[in-house]
């Protein structure tokens, strides 16, 4: 009888506070069909409970599992493995980029959500003030208080790919400049205009589009930024007449 598991080997980051980065192998046979995020904890309840990576919904709506995958930025939980490998081959599975490194897989993210708050995306809201309907908080010029970036999970996966972010610390990244063109110049604070319009803002970007290439909910950052500058620009000539 044939078998339809595939063996195969992953190598897997490994980093533990300050400590040097370390590739450790570690050999699964799986069914083909499974995701990534389903060898990572086998490896985890199997092999190496020390291994430290994050998850929760495991259908792609948290953000929480994203990782490198030979090399690529992918939601680890509807990464198929038998679409970035065959069987026999290694799976190489690191940390997203331009992240500092909690442990492993895991990467903190906090300058990420700061600077979401910045420009007025707001991340989390108690439950006494978050929106259930229009019909107990409504629209402001059409627009709910507490309106967030179109599908955007906060996975991060555009910033570890952006190639401006890996040589630029303070660059404020697509997916906050994403955020701020959703919720447009207009009728933001004159804070947010000033962060946008700035050499860490949309000016910085290169326009090399790689954070669209990885985004797994079709934001296109790329295109929002794109489309903030001109924002940026009109709003620069409404203040150079007093408008």
């Amino acid at each position: 009888m044939t078998s339809n598991l595939w063996n195969l080997k992953f190598l897997i980051s490994r980093q533990k506070g300050d400590g040097p980065t370390k590739f450790q192998e570690f050999s699964l046979e799986i069914d083909p069909n499974e995701y990534v995020l389903d060898a990572v904890e086998r490896v985890w309840a199997f092999q190496d409970r020390s291994l430290v990576f994050r998850h929760a919904c495991h259908h792609s709506v948290c953000g929480a599992c994203g990782m490198r995958v030979n090399g690529v930025e992918k939601l680890s939980c509807i990464t198929r493995i038998r679409d970035i490998t065959t069987n026999g081959s290694t799976v190489k599975v690191e940390p997203l980029r331009n992240f500092p490194v909690i442990s492993d897989l895991s990467v903190d993210m906090g300058a990420m959500y700061a600077r979401l708050e910045s420009v007025g995306a707001k991340q989390i809201l108690s439950l006494s003030i978050a929106p259930v309907s229009e019909d107990v908080y409504p629209a402001k010029n059409g627009k709910s208080e507490f309106s967030r970036l179109v599908d955007c999970i906060e996975c991060g996966l555009c910033i570890s790919a952006c190639p401006v972010a890996a040589t630029d610390a303070d660059y404020l990244g697509p997916a906050p400049l994403a955020a701020a063109q959703l919720n447009g110049l207009a009728d933001n604070p004159k804070t947010v205009l000033e962060l946008v319009d700035s050499a860490e803002g949309v000016w910085r970007c290169h326009s090399a589009y790689e954070c669209t290439a990885v985004c797994p909910s079709n934001v296109q950052p790329a295109w929002r930024i794109m489309d903030l500058r001109k924002q940026v620009i009109g709003q620069r000539i409404k203040n150079f007449f007093g408008k």
